[in-house]
């Protein structure tokens, strides 16, 4: 079964729930060389959107889940990776247990811009309802942002 990481607001697994029913939360992990930033600014209602991008130095906290066909369909819907906003790349994971190979969905936009002070506060949320660690929610919850829709 493919494994999709979320590392934005389909970290939430009520929200996952509702977007993908038939695909159960595997766990959590990390991914690490890469950092949680945002860009597409201009593909975007509400300022820029949460991306990855690569860079030695950091990691980023995902949660896994195991999507059959039809839920990464509906995914791809909600993502708006059908419409070419986004597209996958599959990349390592460590947890707990050792590697995961998983898809993303990484933004096709440069990166750059702020999210609105709502979408940030939705992944601040959504990583704290997965079980990220306090600081790691503190520092998205710290990030500039802009009064955008909030």
């Amino acid at each position: 079964m493919p494994v999709y990481a979320a590392y934005g607001s389909n970290m939430d697994p009520k929200q996952m729930a509702q977007r993908a029913p038939h695909s159960p939360m595997r766990g959590s992990g990390w991914l690490q060389g890469w950092r949680l930033t945002f860009g597409g600014n201009d593909l975007g209602w509400e300022g820029a959107l949460a991306t990855i991008v690569e860079d030695p130095f950091e990691e980023v906290f995902v949660v896994l889940y195991d999507v059959p066909e039809w839920d990464e369909t509906s995914l791809d819907q909600w993502e708006g990776a059908a419409r070419g906003l986004y597209h996958k790349v599959r990349l390592r994971v460590q947890t707990l247990d050792g590697e995961v190979v998983a898809w993303f969905y990484v933004i096709d936009g440069y990166e750059g811009g702020l999210p609105s002070a709502r979408y940030l506060g939705i992944l601040a949320e959504a990583a704290e309802r997965a079980g990220a660690p306090d600081d790691y929610v503190k520092d998205l919850r710290g990030r500039p942002c802009t009064s955008l829709g909030g």
